[in-house]
């Protein structure tokens, strides 16, 4: 399975803020939204990842207050990124390996969307069920000897 065959089944809703974005301001459209991570674009390219994890360092630095700083200043500035052709596998992998729960999806320098551990982990949850279906039925309708 494909990056590409996931970004289809979610759908292309992506949240950027700047790197002039002031945290607070970020901290409050993850919250309305219901999302883990925003894409940091400066000048129409990606530049960083604020997620949850850097939400919580900030508030850790700062006893608990979110402050008035930038997301310059917070964001992850070298996050993992993918290609729509990037096996599933390997972005388990690429995931597990650098603790990463949010992934950019580019083409070129093209922000796609952003690949979650949650929709890795539906997809493959829901290629298993398919298996498993057609292997049940295969194993129901496997013919018995002597019917040929």
């Amino acid at each position: 399975m494909k990056v590409s065959e996931i970004l289809q089944v979610k759908g292309n809703i992506l949240y950027t803020v700047t790197p002039e974005t002031a945290m607070l301001e970020a901290v409050i459209t993850m919250a309305e939204k219901d999302i883990g991570s925003l894409v940091v674009m400066e000048f129409g390219e990606l530049v960083g990842m604020l997620s949850f994890r850097e939400v919580m360092k900030t508030l850790h630095e700062n006893g608990g207050e979110i402050g008035k700083s930038l997301v310059r200043k917070h964001m992850d500035d070298h996050p993992i990124t993918i290609t729509p052709d990037t096996d599933i596998n390997e972005v388990r992998r690429l995931m597990l390996e650098r603790h990463a729960r949010y992934v950019p999806v580019l083409d070129a320098k093209t922000l796609l969307g952003v690949i979650s551990f949650y929709d890795v982990a539906r997809a493959v949850v829901e290629a298993q069920s398919f298996e498993n279906k057609m292997l049940k039925a295969y194993i129901r309708d496997w013919p018995v000897e002597g019917d040929e």
